[in-house]
């Protein structure tokens, strides 16, 4: 490895916003070595990230974020000198049926990453060894802490937290133990809390690539309860930009949350994606894809209503959504069809 390159530890990047990440960060940045720790669950795909294949800056590990020996190794052998977090158990219909595998990944594996960061970067509490000054924790995290919102309102950095399945809670408990590792160790950590994602490479049981595989295959769209639960849609890449502007330009010890300011209901959603495929893949009997929506009985404790204020991070590093829910969800659509 040249001596100017710099290792970035990323964790998960071959999940969904991992895998969109990861090319575009080692891309924009030769100088950087990405070293990706995924232990590839049913979220995790290699075909992901293809496009990395012959990248000389990249390097692909397979392991648990929760196996503390393979987390120090790493951090000696490549000597990392940053760390941006996205591996987590996300799949809340999971987290209601077997929840402690997130206790596992999110929250102690979280912890191994800080504790062995903090020892191999830090003499002291707020003392940093000679030459490792700028080396960072970046934590991605999700809306679901602050827990719902009624008709109105929004969620800020400074929204109290209240997460109400075990998935949200053991993302809560991450974002503490971060935010304990900066107020007691002066360790460099910044969190990012993000709003639903959507885009290619998203794992097929999510909202979105359900509609769009069910539409396709002629088969039923279900859509929990009434269909009027809201979320704030973000596409993927203007997250990973948001990341980036975090990690790089963010105040140390500061939350940020990324939102892409485009709430709509998920009947929305599944009626405007069925319009899209109706012009781009009509059906054969030319009927429309709306013909396929169901209603099916609504998820244990589903939340109503998430929307991010994304203020902060606008104001503060100049942060924009590139894309709007219509335009974004052509791409992922177009994804879909012609991957």
């Amino acid at each position: 490895m040249s001596s100017n390159m710099k290792s970035i530890l990323v964790t998960g990047g071959a999940g969904f916003i991992g895998a969109n990440f990861v090319p575009y960060f080692a891309q924009k940045y030769p100088e950087y070595k990405v070293i990706n720790l995924d232990k590839l669950t049913y979220a995790g795909d290699l075909n992901n990230l293809k496009e990395l294949i012959d990248a000389e800056n990249y390097e692909f590990v397979h392991g648990d974020i929760c196996n503390r020996e393979l987390v120090e190794y790493l951090f000696t052998t490549y000597d990392i000198r940053g760390v941006i977090h996205f591996a987590a158990e996300s799949h809340v219909d999971n987290s209601i049926s077997g929840p402690e595998v997130f206790i596992k990944t999110n929250v102690n594996g979280t912890f191994t990453l800080l504790d062995v960061a903090k020892k191999y970067w830090m003499e002291a509490p707020f003392q940093y060894k000679e030459g490792y000054e700028a080396c960072r924790f970046h934590h991605i995290s999700t809306d679901e802490v602050y827990g719902t919102l009624g008709e109105t309102g929004l969620f800020r950095e400074d929204t109290p937290y209240a997460p109400n399945s075990p998935y949200s809670s053991s993302k809560a408990s991450s974002d503490l133990l971060v935010r304990a590792y900066f107020h007691t160790y002066g360790m460099d950590v910044t969190t990012s809390n993000c709003s639903n994602n959507y885009g290619p490479k998203q794992h097929n049981e999510k909202l979105i690539p359900t509609i769009i595989r069910k539409a396709l295959a002629g088969e039923d769209i279900p859509i929990y309860g009434d269909g009027k639960n809201v979320r704030d849609w973000l596409y993927v890449l203007d997250h990973c930009t948001g990341i980036d502007l975090v990690y790089h330009k963010g105040r140390a010890g500061e939350t940020y949350n990324i939102g892409g300011r485009n709430e709509r209901d998920n009947l929305f959603i599944v009626k405007h994606i069925c319009e899209i495929l109706d012009v781009k893949k009509p059906r054969n009997d030319g009927s429309s894809y709306k013909e396929l929506i169901t209603f099916v009985k609504d998820r244990a404790g589903h939340d109503r209503r998430y929307a991010i204020d994304a203020t902060k991070i606008e104001t503060e590093l100049g942060w924009k959504a590139d894309e709007n829910l219509e335009t974004g969800i052509v791409k992922t659509i177009d994804w879909y069809l012609y991957k």
